[in-house]
């Protein structure tokens, strides 16, 4: 399993996470080799860890840059800063 991690600092977190709950989690749970998410809030920081089957199911949801964040324009809306990045872990336990 793979984790995917990624992060964002909101103007407004409940903004944000009404965002993901309403658009982004329906959208994902569409995608073959989707195993589940984990949202971690700080104050107005944001860390959405989502966890995949493969890297290949990753590149499904991702495209060709895996390493690239897709953050939506309703989300970026949402959002003051966030990382343009992700990170992928491979789950050991």
């Amino acid at each position: 399993m793979i984790a995917r991690v990624w992060r964002g600092v909101a103007a407004d977190a409940g903004a944000y996470l009404r965002h993901f709950d309403g658009s982004v989690l329906p959208a994902l749970q569409k995608i073959a080799g989707f195993q589940g998410t984990r949202v971690l809030r700080r104050e107005k920081e944001i860390l959405v860890t989502t966890f995949w089957e493969s890297m290949d199911a990753v590149r499904a949801f991702a495209g060709a840059d895996p390493e690239k964040a897709v953050v939506e324009p309703e989300a970026r809306a949402a959002l003051v800063a966030f990382d343009d990045f992700v990170r992928h872990y491979e789950v050991v336990r």
